[in-house]
């Protein structure tokens, strides 16, 4: 995946943040999560959706980023999912850029600001463990958006 993304229709990006309940049970939870990385990422490069995952205890908070109708689509494919339930919408935004334009889907650690995981072996670049600014934001509000979680 290219970190070039089309202009155009695609120069504001629509991002869409949800947070949802994890209903894995615990002994499954790991092949399912590695599961869902795999197949999240491929789809997403595939669809032009880029975003972060930040997972903490039970709770997911996920941001999409891409055209808003791919995004709205993937948002009610996501919304269906069994693996969570509590789905709820936390920010609509159209934005100017994306801030995970190189990552299909990011892991984000709720410790610290490093972002370990990357869609793929190519985009891995010296500086890759760096936040930009817009990231740092986006990902200060998905913490937020746990923080604020019913039984976080």
């Amino acid at each position: 995946m290219s970190e070039d993304r089309p202009s155009g229709a695609d120069a504001v990006v629509f991002r869409l943040m949800y947070r949802s309940r994890d209903q894995l049970p615990a002994q499954e939870r790991p092949d399912e999560l590695g599961d869902l990385f795999t197949t999240s990422r491929s789809n997403n490069n595939k669809r032009n959706i880029t975003g972060a995952l930040l997972l903490s205890g039970h709770w997911f908070v996920q941001v999409l980023e891409g055209p808003e109708r791919d995004v709205r689509s993937l948002y009610a494919t996501i919304a269906k999912d069994p693996r969570h339930d509590r789905v709820e919408t936390v920010s609509e935004v159209h934005a100017p850029e994306r801030a995970f334009a190189r990552w299909s889907m990011a892991e984000v650690t709720v410790p610290d600001s490093e972002i370990p995981l990357i869609a793929q072996v190519g985009e891995i670049s010296a500086d890759s463990h760096t936040m930009t600014p817009a990231q740092q934001q986006v990902v200060a509000e998905m913490r937020a958006a746990l923080a604020d979680a019913p039984d976080a």
